[in-house]
């Protein structure tokens, strides 16, 4: 795996101060994508860490089709408070891009759910790889966590870290959300 590693700076937040770091991954096809570590001072031997993967229309826009942003603020005020780390993977719509994640939710709108709209577009149902969680862990001598995590993919795909305790992330639904939550359940394990 081919990764520069940035320098670490401050980044004081509305959830508290943190510290970000960059890791860029080189990709085969000469393209490359731009990851962060967004971590506490207060780091314990065993510290709370999220892997997020990036949702724009959540994170940045406030959309309430999924649960995203929501996800992302309860793991920096959790982190704030008993010391971790987010990993912000730069996977949008599930690693399928901003592009094919608009035209899934045109066909949400008609009546598909999350899954079967990945599949109409040729993608499976989740395309999120993993691998650079562990980097990046391993760049902060980190082998044991505790995961703030509903996705039963990121508890297995973690084969060389050392998951002490699973923490759920609990979001209420809203009218907009109720049925991707549910189709996560149903169809994709998460652990709602």
């Amino acid at each position: 795996m081919n990764v520069e590693i940035s320098e670490v700076a401050h980044l004081p937040t509305k959830f508290g101060n943190f510290k970000i770091q960059a890791f860029k991954e080189f990709l085969t096809n000469g393209c490359f994508k731009e990851h962060l570590a967004i971590f506490t001072d207060n780091m314990p031997e065993i510290p709370v860490v999220r892997v997020h993967s990036e949702c724009l229309t959540g994170d940045a826009l406030g959309s309430r089709k999924c649960d995203c942003g929501e996800q992302l603020e309860f793991a920096l005020h959790t982190i704030q408070r008993q010391g971790g780390m987010v990993i912000y993977l730069r996977q949008e719509g599930r690693n399928i891009g901003l592009f094919n994640k608009v035209n899934a939710y045109a066909l949400q709108d008609r009546g598909l759910d999350t899954v079967a709209a990945n599949h109409q577009l040729g993608f499976s149902d989740d395309e999120r790889t993993y691998e650079m969680v562990e980097m990046i862990l391993n760049h902060f001598n980190i082998t044991k966590i505790r995961l703030l995590t509903n996705n039963p993919k990121k508890i297995e795909s973690l084969q060389g870290i050392e998951i002490v305790e699973r923490l759920p992330i609990i979001i209420e639904a809203n009218p907009y959300n109720e049925e991707y939550l549910q189709t996560k359940k149903s169809k994709m394990g998460h652990l709602l």
